[in-house]
């Protein structure tokens, strides 16, 4: 049976953990293949909240959940993260499978992220500080710890030694910082590997004899297409690929079993940190769509940018993902508005394109070309068909539908899972 991915279609948030959530619900497996810990997921169960940074969403459901190697893990944030779903009834461990070639972020990756944030200043990149981005790059240099090398305390004792004598010139003779102490950071993972050693495994045998004998795996990424570390807004990027097309070197398996691929796009647009935003509103309007929205990182409990439809970026996410679907979130949010801007192309340098651009300097320069729709100025939280929505609102779905390409399966309209609309 072919695997369903789910994307980000925009810069993040875009409430993929809602989109999981309710596809999961047939799922067998629920596998993550990219990114660490500077994401988020948030899922309403009725009144209670739940927000995720590692361990995919499906773990709601009680179904086997699956960290890829094409993550990277700080396993203390993951026992932080089982330790407050076991506290609110959700078991973890025995459902739980964590990838041997998944690398490691240490404490000096986090140490190095933040020294060199605070060096930039106001030309900082407005990463979350997790270590994520120098755990990549220690990864691409060939100088990173996996998961699997907390199994041999003798290797990993010889390992952790080179690397953190490495890390340690640099945090204090290019930044000034603490160093890291070998033992104590030894000691930490050798008591990580204890509780983990039953999860750790091939994760791409695992999921490619689930696919061949037919079950329904369901693939998640972190992030949304336009931080892709190749096809976002580069420097302004992550450090990963958050593309379906980076399930195959993130799990481990052929191209030939992915089917599905469902994009999720907010009915606005979102983005944290610092770069480019073309449809970005002033801050009045922003402030009337923050709250109602929640749109505040689930990480990093910062405030988001906010901004109008943007079809030129979607169309491009659709285009690099090869989406079969969109699944649109937060519509109850423009609920307020008596006319709603919709982005359907740029004028840039006198000419009007419907492609974003790679160059950032063109981009720049580029002007959005909105069209004005009429507002619903009602409340449709309640709306369970497509044909509860008002006229306004259906022809909002639409329009969108039509200038990104791509048939809407999902409309959101609420933060509760029977909040949701299925086309």
């Amino acid at each position: 049976m072919p695997a369903t991915v789910v994307v980000g279609g925009q810069w993040g948030d875009e409430g993929k953990g809602r989109i999981v959530d309710l596809l999961a619900e047939e799922a067998d497996l629920v596998v993550r293949y990219q990114g660490g810990n500077n994401a988020g997921h948030t899922v309403w169960v009725g009144d209670q909240h739940f927000a995720f940074h590692l361990i995919p969403t499906g773990i709601l459901r009680g179904k086997l959940c699956v960290l890829g190697a094409g993550m990277v893990l700080d396993l203390e944030v993951l026992l932080d993260e089982e330790t407050a779903l076991a506290d609110a009834g959700v078991p973890v461990l025995t459902n739980l499978r964590i990838s041997e070639n998944a690398h490691l972020i240490l404490p000096y990756h986090k140490l190095l992220e933040s020294a060199e944030e605070e060096r930039l200043g106001d030309k900082a990149i407005g990463t979350t500080r997790r270590g994520i981005g120098p755990a990549y790059e220690d990864k691409m240099a060939r100088r990173g710890l996996r998961v699997g090398d907390l199994r041999d305390p003798d290797m990993l004792a010889e390992k952790l030694s080179a690397v953190v004598e490495y890390k340690n010139l640099i945090l204090q003779r290019v930044y000034d910082a603490r160093p890291v102490d070998a033992i104590n950071l030894y000691e930490a993972l050798r008591s990580l590997w204890d509780h983990y050693a039953d999860t750790v495994c091939d994760t791409g045998r695992l999921v490619l004899d689930a696919l061949e004998a037919g079950k329904n795996v369901l693939f998640e990424g972190a992030h949304g297409t336009m931080l892709d570390i190749d096809w976002g807004t580069y420097p302004y990027v992550t450090s990963s690929s958050p593309t379906a097309g980076a399930v195959c070197s993130g799990i481990g398996v052929g191209p030939k079993h992915l089917g599905r691929i469902v994009g999720v796009a907010k009915a606005y647009t979102t983005r944290v940190g610092a770069g480019p935003f073309p449809t970005e509103v002033e801050e009045e309007v922003a402030k009337r769509m923050r709250e109602p929205g929640g749109e505040f990182g689930t990480t990093t409990g910062r405030a988001r940018r906010i901004g109008w439809f943007d079809a030129v970026v979607v169309r491009k996410t659709a285009r690099l993902n090869d989406l079969d679907s969109l699944a649109l979130t937060h519509l109850d949010v423009l609920g307020q508005f008596a006319e709603i801007p919709v982005c359907a192309s740029y004028i840039c340098d006198g000419e009007e394109t419907r492609e974003f651009p790679n160059d950032l300097g063109k981009l720049a320069r580029c002007q959005p070309q909105y069209t004005s729709l009429p507002g619903w100025q009602s409340d449709i939280s309640g709306a369970r068909k497509f044909s509860d929505l008002p006229d306004a609102a259906q022809r909002y779905v639409r329009t969108i539908e039509e200038l990104v390409g791509v048939p809407i399966s999902h409309v959101l309209v609420g933060r509760r899972r029977d909040q949701s609309i299925i086309l």
